[in-house]
């Protein structure tokens, strides 16, 4: 190895996995670790740092500096700063695929749809993060009612036809109903589509927070789901286009601005960091008492409160 080549890295520990991507100098992918977790885990973190730095053969303490981000970011051992998911995600999406206009991450516990300029930088996002309706928690619901493996719900998805009415999008209410449905002696793979096709429309929603644009990418686990990016790209009338890795484009993202911070540059993108971070903290800290089964926020007729929150960011040359 070079003495004088330098590395990074980025780190992105969601609700349900933890990532990261050791990058070079001149911004390549040099080795990545994605790490299944029951929960926000230090342990899981700390695994999932160790298998990036051996697979990109590269120590530990010859890292300069390391970025985190995600749901947990501020738990990540040894960073020297955080950025926000949406931040991220916009920037690893648009280094897997340059020229992307759309990013829509669907994490394990919130949704989210962001347009990106020319620099990969966020110009506005929607999100959705008061209740796990269209997230990877919202599947996992799925597979258990259905008692198929989390990773066969797409596949059991794309061989349904028969189109049935999945009325809740509330997790523990779509649990009792796919119960029902399976009473009725509804096949699985009818359920299955229907629910996906249930939640591709509400990401429409989301998406049509923002605008839709092409480009498109998914980032996330869900973007494994070939169900998910199928009835997705038909509810938007544009394809959605995949990625060799979604799950790592927040652990990607956050180790190209590990990057760039080292060398000194996006200052700019510090404050519009910033100005997404005060705006997701204050859709998470409404009042209102919660749903432990959902993640929402809980009325006399649980309902939801709210539904996406929209900020535009504006670019200061």
């Amino acid at each position: 190895m070079s003495t004088d080549k330098w590395f990074v890295m980025g780190v992105d520990l969601g609700s349900t996995t933890a990532k990261a991507a050791v990058v070079d100098q001149d911004g390549a992918l040099c080795g990545t670790d994605v790490v299944q977790m029951g929960a926000v885990s230090r342990e899981a973190v700390a695994r999932a740092i160790e298998g990036a730095s051996v697979a990109a053969g590269v120590p530990r303490e010859v890292i300069r500096r390391t970025v985190s981000t995600g749901y947990g970011r501020r738990l990540v051992p040894g960073a020297d700063r955080t950025f926000t998911e949406i931040t991220c995600h916009a920037r690893g999406a648009a280094a897997l695929r340059p020229g992307v206009r759309l990013v829509i991450d669907i994490g394990g516990q919130d949704s989210k749809a962001i347009i990106v300029d020319d620099d990969g930088l966020v110009e506005r996002f929607a999100m959705n993060d008061r209740c796990a309706s269209g997230t990877g928690r919202f599947f996992d619901v799925l597979a258990r009612a259905l008692e198929v493996d989390i990773d066969a719900v797409g596949d059991l998805a794309l061989a349904g036809a028969h189109g049935l009415e999945v009325s809740s999008m509330c997790a523990t209410f779509a649990e009792t109903e796919v119960i029902s449905l399976l009473a009725q002696g509804q096949d699985k793979a009818d359920i299955a589509a229907s629910v996906h096709r249930a939640v591709a429309a509400r990401t429409l929603g989301l998406v049509g927070q923002v605008g839709r644009a092409t480009p498109a990418v998914m980032t996330g686990g869900v973007a494994k789901n070939p169900a998910a990016i199928r009835y997705v790209a038909q509810a938007l009338r544009h394809p959605i286009e995949v990625l060799d890795q979604p799950q790592i484009a927040g652990a990607y993202g956050a180790g190209l601005l590990a990057r760039d911070e080292y060398r000194g540059a996006r200052k700019v993108l510090s404050a519009r960091d910033a100005a997404t971070e005060t705006n997701m903290a204050s859709r998470s800290s409404g009042g209102g008492r919660h749903c432990a089964s959902c993640d929402g926020v809980l009325d006399g007729n649980h309902a939801h409160a709210g539904g996406p929150v929209m900020l535009e960011l504006r670019r200061n040359e």
